[in-house]
């Protein structure tokens, strides 16, 4: 990462709710092709969350602790704030004399830019400001929020909007918090009724509207200079499993997210 930063625009999606087994499933079987192109080998790792609900996983990833392989470690992490002891912080890691990832990065001379999703980003009251006041620049409207059939792309067009207004050689850290798996997601599914409630099927199709609208978003931060991206889910979501619905639960759906990362030069 001491290569990446610095040289590399950085873009980090976190596809918030998201199933590690229902994006494997989806990728396997071609149904997100804007995503799976570029998963090394066409397939997602499967990594355990830091947290079991958006504000906890948030809070470790922006202090590095993305999700973990899972598999025994110790794993050497991408991103890590300075502290005696770490058994994670390899000589490849980007150290920061910060408390958390956003600010370390603005001390290197990258624009942090957050556009949020969910209600921990929506900035309507203190708790809802936390996470996006980490940022230079946040944005949120109710277009963006759970309940809108059309946040993702009104994200990804907030997005091009923020780099097209960038100098050329101003670095840039965008951060994208993709609401559209979170609950309510009925509306994505052909057919599905309010009345019917959200399924593990409505939350598959979530997850094909934001592939839909994914290239865009790549093709934005790419457009200035090679970009290294990091795509991941913060949690997963229980839809009935022993007997089990939601998330800020202890059971495995939930903890077990699909992560990659990967380059996109737009060059190409």
């Amino acid at each position: 990462m001491n290569d990446i930063v610095g040289s590399h625009d950085l873009l980090f999606v976190t596809l918030d709710t998201l199933r590690y087994d229902v994006a494997q499933e989806l990728a396997a079987a071609g149904r997100i092709p804007h995503l799976a192109r570029h998963l090394p080998g066409g397939a997602w790792e499967r990594r355990h969350a830091p947290g079991s609900f958006t504000y906890a996983s948030h809070q470790a990833m922006f202090a590095g602790f993305l999700p973990t392989p899972a598999a025994p470690g110790p794993h050497p992490r991408l991103f890590a704030a300075r502290f005696a002891g770490s058994e994670t912080t390899a000589n490849g890691t980007f150290v920061h004399d910060t408390p958390d990832l956003v600010s370390g990065l603005a001390a290197v001379g990258y624009r942090t830019v957050c556009i949020g999703g969910v209600g921990f980003f929506n900035q309507q009251g203190p708790l809802g400001s936390v996470l996006p006041g980490m940022f230079q620049e946040s944005h949120w409207e109710p277009e963006f929020g759970v309940t809108s059939p059309t946040s993702f792309e009104a994200q990804v067009a907030r997005a091009e909007k923020v780099v097209a207004e960038l100098p050329q050689d101003q670095r840039l850290f965008l951060f994208v918090n993709a609401s559209a798996l979170h609950q309510p997601n009925w509306f994505h599914l052909p057919g599905a009724t309010r009345e019917a409630g959200d399924t593990r099927a409505s939350h598959a199709a979530a997850l094909e509207y934001v592939d839909r609208h994914m290239g865009r978003l790549l093709a934005a931060v790419s457009s200035r200079r090679p970009c290294f991206a990091i795509v991941c889910s913060d949690h997963g979501t229980a839809y009935g499993e022993d007997g089990y619905h939601g998330h800020r639960i202890g059971h495995d759906v939930v903890w077990t997210v699909p992560y990659a990362h990967f380059f996109v030069d737009g060059a190409r």
